[in-house]
């Protein structure tokens, strides 16, 4: 593509308020949303390319260790564990923080680490639980984002909830995969069905 816009000429400055919103550490209010955030994405690279994942937990899952320096402890997924590896190779990260029912992000932009810390995966401890690894992130930047888009989207309205049986269920997803492969095979509804009862169960229950 040849086309490259002037987006100077075509988007106006942020104002300075907003200039001066991004900063490089921690104060009082990102604290008080991070003391209640339950969920957010990272997002992760390398030279293989661009990951983001999601991640969440009880209020305060992720923990400030100093106004420079957050951490979150790993808990089972697909073991794909593609942003550790993301971190091995380059160690830029971002992170964006949801508030349900609240019309603003909170975004972190730094670097991050995996660790293995006992003391720090005592720290991140949840229940009984104390994870494999931890991913420590020096903050580069910090700031409150506008929460327009939620609003775009509907997101908090009960309106924009979906119905699960409007969409292909991951045991129909699963069948469809597997006839994809160079030797298709066939589930039948009973498969199927188990499927579907497997993953509702799992991603409800076997959070640990």
């Amino acid at each position: 593509m040849t086309d490259r816009p002037d987006l100077d000429a075509l988007y106006s400055p942020p104002s300075e308020m907003i200039q001066k919103a991004v900063l490089d550490r921690l104060v009082d209010f990102h604290v008080d949303y991070l003391k209640v955030a339950t969920f957010f994405c990272l997002a992760t690279g390398s030279e293989r390319g661009l990951d983001a994942s999601p991640r969440g937990g009880p209020p305060g899952f992720v923990h400030v260790l100093d106004p420079h320096t957050v951490a979150f402890a790993d808990w089972p997924g697909n073991n794909r564990i593609e942003s550790m590896r993301n971190l091995q190779r380059d160690e830029r990260v971002g992170m964006m923080f949801l508030f349900p029912g609240l019309e603003i992000f909170l975004r972190i932009n730094g670097r991050g680490r995996v660790s293995t810390e006992d003391a720090l995966l005592t720290r991140l401890r949840e229940g009984a639980r104390t994870p494999k690894t931890a991913t420590v992130v020096r903050i580069d930047e910090v700031l409150l984002h506008c929460g327009k888009a939620i609003n775009r989207a509907g997101l908090w309205k009960d309106s924009a909830r979906l119905d699960r049986q409007a969409l292909p269920t991951v045991g129909r997803m699963m069948a469809a995969l597997a006839r994809l492969g160079d030797a298709p095979a066939e589930m039948d509804d009973a498969q199927v069905q188990q499927i579907d009862t497997h993953y509702d169960h799992a991603v409800r229950h076997d959070l640990y």
